[in-house]
């Protein structure tokens, strides 16, 4: 079977669409409205096509001239979801909002064979679900067959993070139904990748020899204790799970860790860092610090610049007195240590906290090939 074909709506940085990429797929469009989100996406997927563009003002004509005659086997997307967000001010009214109708839009003029929408938890709560309901009702008038909307927690799906995503899916009427993956790390079992498992072999970026070593971000580490190296670890410095070798190979070295840049905390700073427990929140930021054994919270976005620029509370490392850098928060989400984000701590931590963790978006994507080829065997 060739590469099924993915064009990718709101593609932030592209944690989506290296879930699928991953997975088996070729995504060889990808639209996104905001430049710098853009610019880190092109930076990742170099053989493919990122349109810097609003997605309303695409249309299926510049869509397919980028395909080369090949049908649309996928379309994937998260619209933003801050006007949805549990973890903000929810405005279902936010012009936002509309942008789920976009999807809706370019599903109908493309006529893919299947799609895969997700967004925030949120969209599931009482003064939102109009717009949920609506959404699945317009599929629905095209002709897909859903199942039932699901949120699935990134944790059961072997990422050191609690993070919750809203997912529908759809298949046009002439193709297989869709099912939602399975577990892998289900909650009763209690066996979950924790931040140690994703952290320790990571060299303290404060750490004075570290330090002699950081130029534009870029942390050195020498080949280190390959005892602290965990299966995870080893995946996201090697790519050595059997699902990852579908992915392109990129230029990279092992020991390399980039967006390692380290926050400039005060004294009074470090010291209240230092004597909240883990699992705890540090009372005067409110931030909450890492237990090693455990999955890591959700890591927020923050806000855009619509909405004041606000960084969004980074963790504590369980061993440093220090906010995590973007490198680490980027373990903790499942990208793979080639995957640069940009150089800036705010822009690259608002790209990782707006992003689908790629193990998840992985875990979807296999499903969805499932059916793909099911659809092959019969015909």
């Amino acid at each position: 079977m060739t590469r099924p074909i993915v064009v990718s709506l709101f593609a932030g940085a592209g944690g989506l669409d290296l879930g699928f990429e991953q997975a088996g797929c070729d995504i060889p469009v990808a639209i996104e409205s905001d430049r710098i989100h853009a610019i880190t996406h092109k930076r990742n997927f170099p053989m493919w096509v990122t349109l810097n563009q609003p997605v309303e003002a695409a249309t299926a004509a510049n869509i397919n001239c980028h395909l080369h005659e090949h049908p649309v086997d996928i379309l994937i997307g998260g619209p933003p979801c801050q006007a949805f967000s549990i973890g903000g001010e929810r405005s279902h009214t936010d012009p936002r909002s509309s942008l789920l109708s976009e999807f809706v839009r370019l599903t109908a003029a493309l006529q893919p064979k299947f799609f895969v929408l997700e967004n925030v938890k949120g969209l599931t709560q009482t003064h939102c679900r109009p717009v949920l309901e609506q959404a699945i009702a317009q599929f629905k008038a095209l002709g897909y067959h859903l199942p039932d909307w699901r949120v699935l927690n990134a944790k059961n799906y072997g990422v050191p993070q609690h993070r919750e995503r809203l997912f529908l899916l759809g298949s046009r009427a002439d193709m297989p139904a869709l099912r939602y993956p399975k577990p892998t790390h289900p909650d009763e079992l209690g066996r979950f990748v924790t931040a140690a498992d994703a952290l320790n072999d990571i060299p303290d970026a404060e750490d004075w020899m570290a330090q002699r070593s950081i130029k534009n971000g870029e942390l050195w580490s020498a080949a280190g204790d390959q005892a602290l190296l965990s299966e995870y670890a080893k995946t996201m410095r090697y790519q050595t799970a059997q699902e990852m070798q579908r992915c392109y190979g990129r230029e990279h070295q092992a020991w390399l860790f980039t967006d390692s840049h380290t926050t400039d905390h005060s004294p009074e700073v470090r010291a209240r860092f230092a004597v909240t427990a883990p699992g705890d929140r540090e009372p005067v930021s409110r931030f909450h610090r890492l237990k090693a054994d455990a999955v890591a919270p959700t890591l927020r976005a923050g806000t855009d610049r619509q909405r004041g620029a606000h960084t969004a509370p980074r963790p504590i490392h369980y061993r440093y007195d220090r906010c995590l850098t973007v490198r680490e928060m980027a373990r903790l989400s499942g990208f793979p240590d080639w995957f640069k984000f940009d150089e800036r701590k705010w822009h690259g931590a608002r790209q990782i906290g707006n992003a689908v963790p790629p193990p998840l978006a992985r875990a979807i994507a296999c499903e969805v090939l499932k059916s793909i080829r099911k659809d092959s065997g019969r015909s």
